[in-house]
């Protein structure tokens, strides 16, 4: 196919229109315990038995292998669409300071960090900070991104996850816990933005002055439900009730429900806390250490003005963070709830779907080396009917984690006080979601290579999950399941997952797995026998689904992010392709790739960012027509002024942003 890098079209001035311009309305690294026990059967004859039946193999088998440095498309291909329905000049790899879209498409900065969100908020000025300012400024480094419609295609709100904050390249002559002014800008940085959008002729715009415009911040207040709620774990000299906390940190992804709430996801909420060594009680402790809390000074240093980040002080306030949080967007006087049914760990993300008895199912990945992926099912069921009779369906149900075995086979372990491996380590239910980790580490669960979103496909029914990369592991796992889904030795590049529910229900406790992408340069793949396999699998082998031309794919690594097109296409978005030195340190980048017929596998690049990004979403306006996705961290680690990018406004610093990217002529993104 013909490439094309064509730089994106970005809004340099007024992005918001005012609310009375338009009418609205209100609608109705490493594990402590590693799961899994030792297996001294030979690697050799577990990869002869089982890693040769996978798809995988059975595809490399007709990938020709290529030398480093050939061909990465035809020349000549064509531009014509494929069954897959996809038809767009695919982009090269990039170092360019911009977003870079296909020839044809333009995007447009919707919302960048600082953008005022309400009456009489001042504009952003990167010399003259303050905490109250920010708080009715759009937040720092955006994340997950949701589409709420209000008017369909035309008015939504979208909701934003401020991940987290870099005080070195926010304020000039930084110093961790030099200055609590600092400390408070970036606390309102934190958390999320509800923002009204609207498409007009000329794109879309946020509206400053939307009676739904919301800023959470990371000391707004909200409550603490579900089985652990009022935990002794929970409670703390500020809140003994264990039911009421101040913020959410580190808001990674998330996801949306059937019934129109916003679901925003605790992260690595570890780094905020700090002083674990100084903590007298062994248990909670041990607890904290395994979920990577810091035994001395923080990075941040936030501990030096806040007590609630001092474990010596409150050591049950690391326990308050974690969590899936459910957001009405629709309110802006909703109190944000931490689902504590859940689970708690560094959730990834948080994607909902009805399971055939209308119960809902949440899929959830860990972001660590060697921790989990999980799945949540509901007690009750939807009901379409009353949008608020499902408000509180997230606080009960049972929790699973999943056991991948080296056949291909897996089941979804229950984390409850009836699985007899946890009822003599736990107290109670409670205990077992606030130490989510330590229970899947009891129940057995297959560790994993930085297990990040978890997504169903709508088309297919199956569900996808993503491995970002693991460095970390050097030498075969002693769990043989964890071996054969997480293949390489070490695995830079990253990998996805194609899991199928038993009978296609999400609500099943047993399913299929099979490799659907081993991610890197396909123009270096070192697969080519068994023998190759012993005793890990190359660290830069790949696996494209088993498409067998090289030449017509494109290069991806660490994929982060997914979504998918109303075809079932994947879409995938990346965090850490500058780390890869297989595809040469490219920006990180919007990859496609069809999931079935006989495009599957066929990997294409969209879109690029900037330089030092991370590409956070996808996420698709309902006609298709708009793709958005979030530019997190442009130009992170270059200092103030930044170094490394001045995107968008070619400013001292550079500003995370919402992106839109539309065709002109109003075509579907990719066809």
């Amino acid at each position: 196919m013909t490439l094309d890098n064509t730089p994106a079209r970005s809004r340099r001035d007024g992005d918001a229109i005012d609310s009375e311009s338009i009418g609205i309305e209100r609608p109705g690294l490493l594990p402590t315990k590693p799961g899994g026990r030792p297996h001294n059967e030979p690697f050799r004859d577990i990869v002869a038995r089982n890693l040769a039946r996978r798809t995988f193999l059975k595809g490399a088998a007709a990938v020709p292998v290529l030398l480093a440095g050939g061909s990465l498309f035809r020349s000549d291909e064509a531009e014509a669409a494929g069954r897959d329905g996809l038809n767009f000049r695919a982009i090269r790899p990039s170092k360019v300071d911009d977003v870079l879209v296909p020839r044809g498409y333009t995007s447009e900065v919707v919302l960048r960090w600082g953008d005022p969100l309400f009456p009489g908020a001042p504009q952003f000025n990167p010399n003259n900070q303050t905490a109250a300012a920010q708080r009715r400024q759009f937040g720092y480094n955006c994340d997950f991104v949701g589409y709420f419609a209000l008017e369909g295609d035309r008015r939504a709100l979208l909701c934003v996850n401020h991940e987290y904050t870099t005080g070195s390249d926010m304020f000039k002559n930084y110093v961790a816990g030099a200055m609590k002014a600092q400390v408070d800008i970036e606390l309102a940085a934190h958390g999320g933005s509800v923002v009204e959008i609207v498409r007009d002729w000329s794109g879309w715009r946020y509206v400053k002055n939307s009676r739904f415009n919301r800023r959470i911040t990371g000391d707004a207040p909200m409550r603490i439900t579900g089985p652990a709620a009022g935990n002794r774990l929970l409670r703390t000299s500020e809140d003994p009730t264990g039911r009421n906390v101040l913020g959410m940190l580190n808001n990674c992804a998330g996801g949306k429900t059937p019934w129109g709430t916003w679901l925003t996801c605790e992260e690595n909420f570890n780094q905020y806390f700090a002083n674990n060594d100084d903590v007298a009680d062994d248990a909670i402790r041990e607890a904290h250490a395994r979920y990577g809390v810091t035994g001395g000074a923080s990075g941040r240093r936030w501990e030096k003005f806040y007590d609630r980040f001092d474990c010596a002080k409150e050591p049950n306030e690391p326990f308050r963070f974690g969590y899936v949080i459910e957001i009405d967007p629709y309110d802006p006087d909703f109190v944000p709830r931490k689902r504590t049914a859940l689970g708690r760990c560094k959730h990834e993300a948080a994607a909902t779907i009805l399971a055939r008895s209308g119960q809902v199912v949440v899929y959830s990945g860990d972001d660590q080396q060697f921790d989990y992926v999980y799945k949540f099912v509901s007690k009750g069921t939807y009901n379409p009917g009353n949008r608020r009779d499902n408000f509180d369906l997230l606080d009960e149900g049972t929790l699973y984690a999943a056991k991948f075995n080296d056949d291909g086979t897996g089941r979804w372990l229950p984390l409850t006080m009836d699985n007899p491996r946890l009822a003599r380590r736990f107290a109670n239910q409670g205990e077992i979601l606030i130490k989510t980790r330590l229970a899947a580490d009891a129940a057995g669960a297959t560790p994993m290579d930085r297990p990040e979103d978890v997504q169903p496909n709508p088309v297919n029914g199956k569900v996808y999950v993503t491995m970002t990369n693991n460095s970390a592991r050097t030498s075969i796992h002693p769990d043989p399941g964890s071996a054969t889904s997480n293949p390489r030795v070490p695995n830079f590049n990253g990998h996805i997952i194609e899991l199928t529910e038993r009978g296609g229900d999400y609500a099943a406790t047993a399913f299929r797995w099979d490799i659907f992408l081993l991610c890197g340069n396909p123009n270096i793949n070192l697969l080519t026998d068994l023998e190759d396999l012993v005793p890990g699998l190359a660290a830069n082998a790949t696996f494209f689904a088993g498409f067998a031309d090289a030449n017509q794919l494109g290069q991806i690594a660490s994929p982060d992010n997914i979504g998918f097109d109303s075809r079932g296409n994947l879409w995938i978005a990346t965090d850490g392709q500058p780390f890869s030195a297989d595809l040469g340190q490219p920006n990180d980048a919007m990859h496609v790739v069809p999931v079935q017929g006989p495009d599957r596998g066929r990997l294409r690049q969209f879109a690029s960012g900037p330089r030092g990004c991370e590409v956070c979403g996808p996420e698709f306006s309902p006609d298709e027509r708009t793709l958005f996705c979030a530019i997190q961290h442009p130009g992170e680690d270059g200092g103030y002024p930044n170094t490394t990018s001045n995107w968008p406004d070619r400013g001292i610093i550079p500003r995370a942003s919402v992106v839109a990217i539309r065709h002109p002529d109003g075509r579907k993104i990719g066809t």
